[in-house]
């Protein structure tokens, strides 16, 4: 099994990319802790890994605070003894969010604090843990749209993912020699809650399918499946990178309209 004898923690686990990277984490032998701050979902992820023979436990924890994202990290160490896998995946897409003349700054700053600051404190703790254990993989979700822009206009959401980005990398180089590896996954768009209810109508998706050579939506579990390299060893020699899953759409010529 591809991971066998890790402890990985993922965030955002009651639903989407988390819970499908929670199922097949625990598939190929890996230890989960599910955190999310939907407590039923994260509790029926846990629910589903124990079903299927694997081993997990939920943590509550709202990402954008530190006392919590330190006690999810606390919660790993305590149950499974390490940490080391942290997929800091967590995140949200407000319908609000628009273009910068009509985005309010509640719009903002919520987004920032779930989906840049959350990220940045689930590295902090994370990778304390990590040193702790001699080495593991983070594994940041950012979007297609830190590297190229939205042609539906979402610049909170664009910005905080660019944010992670820039964040990966850093603490790629900064823990590079402690066998730490941090890598930034990078979906296209894809058939999940989240952005099926950012694309509340038929006209804003098919503003997004026209852009994707492929011409149909991601699906979690494929994100789930570019995540499982990043955590395993088989890519051992990889850190600092975005690794773009998104059905070609930033090879493809884009406008607008």
């Amino acid at each position: 099994m591809r991971l066998e004898d890790k402890v990985a923690l993922i965030t955002g686990a009651s639903s989407g990319i988390g819970k499908e990277s929670a199922l097949l984490f625990a598939k190929e032998g890996a230890k989960i802790v599910a955190v999310d701050v939907n407590d039923s979902g994260g509790e029926q992820t846990v629910s589903e890994i124990k079903a299927a023979g694997g081993d997990a436990i939920y943590a509550h924890a709202d990402v954008s605070s530190a006392a919590d994202s330190e006690a999810m990290v606390e919660s790993a160490e305590y149950q499974f003894g390490k940490l080391n896998v942290m997929f800091n995946n967590a995140g949200i897409m407000d319908s609000r969010d628009d273009n910068a003349l009509v985005t309010e700054e509640d719009v903002w700053d919520l987004t920032m604090a779930i989906n840049l600051k959350g990220v940045f404190l689930g590295c902090k703790y994370g990778i304390a843990a990590m040193q702790r254990a001699g080495g593991g993989s983070i594994i940041n979700t950012a979007s297609f749209v830190g590297l190229m822009g939205a042609a539906t206009p979402q610049v909170a959401y664009t910005a905080s993912k660019g944010g992670v980005i820039a964040l990966t990398r850093e603490l790629s180089v900064i823990h590079a020699r402690e066998n730490i590896r941090v890598n930034a996954l990078c979906p296209g768009p894809l058939r999940t809650e989240l952005l099926m209810k950012f694309l509340d109508t038929e006209a804003k998706k098919q503003k997004r399918l026209v852009h994707i050579p492929m011409g149909r939506f991601g699906e979690a579990k494929e994100m789930a499946q570019a995540a499982l390299f990043l955590a395993s060893d088989e890519s051992s020699y990889t850190t600092g990178t975005e690794f773009v899953v998104d059905g070609g759409i930033t090879s493809a010529y884009v406008t607008p309209e």
